[in-house]
């Protein structure tokens, strides 16, 4: 089949798992039962041996995608020769039809024309390492292997099944108006018939909740269309069960084209999870930080006393070791695929400061227990006694630690906001205690990581590179807006941060021990459009944030990065933290709009 490009996939899920169907009709990439668990569908990775499912004409045909207004209900059209065209609607069951298992169902239906049709299943367990055992029985196929590992597909019992080349192949032509329905349910070792499958009421159930979900959108600005669509992708990156949010559903699409950069993101970074559920709450969804918080106090509990880890296991686990699969060739032959990440164990000072930010901001609505402000309150201990060691900081570097001022100005940011939780709650002490070092550490920053000749932050103590994280102080309120050290250090990261696109900005320039020249980052480009906005550049903001906008994929989302050579997109896909900045600054430009504008 060849590869796609990562922009022309869409993405589906049931809050436990996601799937990537892209626009030749192939379900890709799909981890069962959870995001982190081995993939059953994996071409993403590699087109020979990952394993796929596919629907689509056998005749000459062209293919588009688009969502259900209000959903994650997924449609992909054909338009097929002499006039044909073949819609298939993929989603995963919300609502009362999820069940305990994750289920797929493929909706398959001629809408004009009569169009032939084929239908490729063929799953590969353990990231296509185990080719399965296929069965067919009376109402569908069974797909089992050795380690017990079990997948099922169920269609209508005229569905002419073939079992050829470890993979179940169906050919069938429908006649405009007639369909066929697919369900397929993991970990079950009976083909269920079809009618006691509902999925018609899967169906009506999953676009119910979807659409009554989003009802609870708080933004009636400009750009409905592109903050429904991101918040809608930010709800498939949450957990339920746990209450985490997976950085992405995806791991090792590559940052560089050249190789290297290939990272999972198939787990729960404190930072990112911290800066979604700002971009959630400020547009009126509450509950997702709710279950954020308990997940929060699960594995905070489980640290005693050794720094918190800047990313989990979606259900809180600490040993996430980093391994590479060598027999998958990885996205258009870039590799390494990895599984795991080897950043697990990074002590990443800043961490602390997008916690207790997103703390302070859940107790603005919503009483502390006392369980909660305990472990809040040993978290801004563990900052009063750490802040001044050196970290890896937000880009998890493959070097030494350095002491980086985007950590320092975070630490601040905990101190800041733990002593004004402590007053809250009574603590009087610690407030004081924290207010003061609080000072302590932002004169530090002022004096250590200002660089006076250029009128700009730096990246590092001492050195002179940038860091377009560096971004950041005006949104904490490190700095108020109107300081001119915060114009300044903008107009210093679009100088030398600037890429041939003047809406795209790099995070960083220098080494950082790995290989390969990255893309643009597409939270960081963003941060620029509301740092202009802040210092009241508010039509060149507005400008670049349409130009950012054009660069999302036909369905209107975000990879981690995108490459200011060609548009493509590059890294994880779909990036929580790319929809998180696109949200907020949607949010920052309608807030400061001026009077008529």
């Amino acid at each position: 089949m060849g590869y796609l490009p990562i922009e022309s996939y869409g993405v589906i899920g049931d809050l436990r798992t996601a799937a990537l169907i892209g626009i030749h009709g192939s379900v890709d990439w799909l981890c069962l039962p959870r995001f982190d668990s081995m993939s059953l569908f994996g071409a993403l990775l590699d087109h020979d041996r990952g394993g796929h499912w596919q629907i689509a004409p056998t005749v000459p045909h062209t293919g588009e995608q688009h969502y259900l207004p209000g959903t994650n209900v997924l449609a992909t059209v054909f338009h097929a020769g002499a006039g044909g065209v073949l819609e298939v609607v993929d989603f995963m069951p919300m609502g009362r039809s999820r069940g305990p298992r994750p289920r797929l169902v493929r909706w398959v239906r001629a809408v004009r024309g009569e169009v032939p049709t084929r239908l490729v299943w063929a799953p590969r367990f353990d990231y296509g390492t185990r080719a399965p055992r296929l069965e067919r029985r009376t109402h569908g196929v069974i797909a089992t292997d050795r380690d017990n590992d079990a997948a099922v597909i169920s269609g209508a019992k005229w569905v002419p099944w073939a079992i050829e080349a470890q993979q179940a192949v169906a050919d069938f032509t429908l006649h405009q108006g007639a369909e066929a329905w697919f369900v397929m349910t993991w970990d079950d070792d009976e083909v269920t018939p079809l009618a006691l499958l509902e999925p018609v009421r899967a169906f009506e159930e999953t676009v119910w909740w979807w659409d009554a979900w989003i009802a609870g959108l708080r933004y009636d600005g400009p750009y409905r269309r592109e903050v429904e669509r991101s918040a809608l992708a930010l709800k498939l990156c949450c957990h339920e069960p746990s209450g985490a949010i997976v950085a992405a559903p995806t791991t090792s699409l590559p940052e560089s084209r050249t190789g290297g950069r290939t990272w999972d993101y198939r787990y729960a970074w404190l930072r990112d999870s911290a800066f979604v559920l700002n971009a959630l709450d400020v547009m009126g969804f509450e509950r997702e930080t709710e279950a954020f918080m308990r997940f929060l106090k699960r594995v905070c509990r489980r640290e005693d006393g050794r720094h918190l880890q800047i990313m989990y296991g979606v259900d809180g686990e600490r040993d996430l070791p980093e391994r590479v699969l060598g027999h998958l060739e990885g996205w258009r032959g870039i590799g390494p695929v990895r599984v795991g990440n080897g950043a697990v164990d990074q002590f990443q000072l800043d961490v602390y400061g997008e916690i207790l930010a997103t703390a302070a901001l859940w107790a603005h609505r919503h009483r502390l227990s006392e369980g909660m402000w305990q472990t809040l309150r040993r978290l801004v201990d563990w900052v009063a006694e750490h802040w001044h060691e050196p970290d890896y900081s937000i880009w998890e570097p493959r070097h030494e630690p350095r002491h980086h001022v985007y950590s320092k100005i975070m630490a601040w940011v905990a101190l800041d906001r733990g002593a004004r939780l402590a007053a809250e709650n009574g603590d009087d002490v610690g407030a004081a205690r924290w207010r003061q070092l609080a000072d302590t550490v932002h004169a530090e920053v002022m004096e250590r990581g200002w660089d006076e000749a250029r009128g700009t932050f730096v990246q590092v103590y001492g050195e002179p590179q940038l860091d377009a994280a560096l971004l950041v102080a005006p949104k904490v309120r490190f700095l108020h807006r109107s300081d001119p050290r915060v114009r300044t250090t903008l107009e210093a990261v679009r100088r030398e941060l600037a890429t041939s696109c003047e809406d795209l900005i790099q995070r960083y320039r220098g080494p950082d021990g790995l290989t390969g020249e990255e893309g643009a980052f597409v939270f960081t480009s963003f941060w620029m459009v509301q740092n202009l906005a802040m210092v009241g550049e508010f039509e060149e903001a507005e400008r670049l944030f349409r130009h950012l906008l054009h660069r999302a994929s036909p369905l209107g989302l975000f990879a981690e990065e995108v490459d200011p050579a060609t548009g493509e997109h590059l890294g994880n896909y779909p990036q929580a933290l790319s929809h998180a900045s696109l949200m907020n600054t949607a949010h920052i430009l309608e807030r400061l709009r001026p009077v008529g504008g």
